[in-house]
């Protein structure tokens, strides 16, 4: 009997992978949430799965998405990966990475992690929704418009509504596997 996942990855080998060991499992982790929260915003207005067919291109990129060496990314490396063909070359998404990493750092300063602010959003906990089609589930909530105006008034760039509230999703802060997916009950 195969297992039942939720319809938006069904199909495509990555995505079903990504779908039953990633999507939806809490993320605590500042190194995770900064690749996470990273892939989200070079996804504004693509599709996921173009960011995760790239993922390890970005991850070689990117050094292996340490916040603390982007921070201090200089023009000349920015240069170099706005040459990269494995990743996505749009300048302003690249140039707001190096911008978010000095950003994540200043929460990091300020609250001890990236995950203590992050996680606060929602006390600490998933929420746990009941979303019977993936179709139904929202593309943003006045929770995710609440932490995008936040980060954007600590300097962050590409955290609209909708990047994060696909952050949100990936990193478990919000279960929206479909109710009668395999992985609903296990994240």
């Amino acid at each position: 009997m195969t297992k039942h996942r939720c319809g938006w990855c069904v199909g495509d080998p990555l995505y079903e992978a990504y779908h039953d060991q990633e999507w939806g499992v809490p993320v605590y982790d500042d190194d995770k949430l900064f690749e996470f929260l990273i892939l989200e915003t070079f996804q504004a207005g693509l599709s996921w799965i173009t960011v995760l067919r790239k993922r390890e291109n970005f991850r070689k990129a990117f050094d292996n998405f340490d916040y603390k060496k982007i921070a201090n990314y200089k023009q000349a490396k920015i240069e170099t990966l706005l040459e990269n063909e494995g990743i996505i070359r749009n300048k302003l998404k690249v140039n707001a990475t190096v911008t978010n990493a000095q950003a994540f750092m200043k929460i990091q300063d300020q609250f001890g992690s990236f995950s203590k602010y992050i996680w606060n959003f929602v006390d600490g906990k998933p929420i746990q929704n009941s979303i019977k089609n993936y179709k139904e589930a929202p593309a943003n909530t006045e929770l995710s418009d609440k932490i995008s105006k936040n980060l954007k008034k600590r300097g962050f760039k590409f955290v609209g509504t909708t990047v994060i509230y696909a952050h949100m999703q990936a990193t478990g802060m919000v279960n929206d596997h479909e109710v009668s997916c395999f992985r609903y009950n296990e994240v």
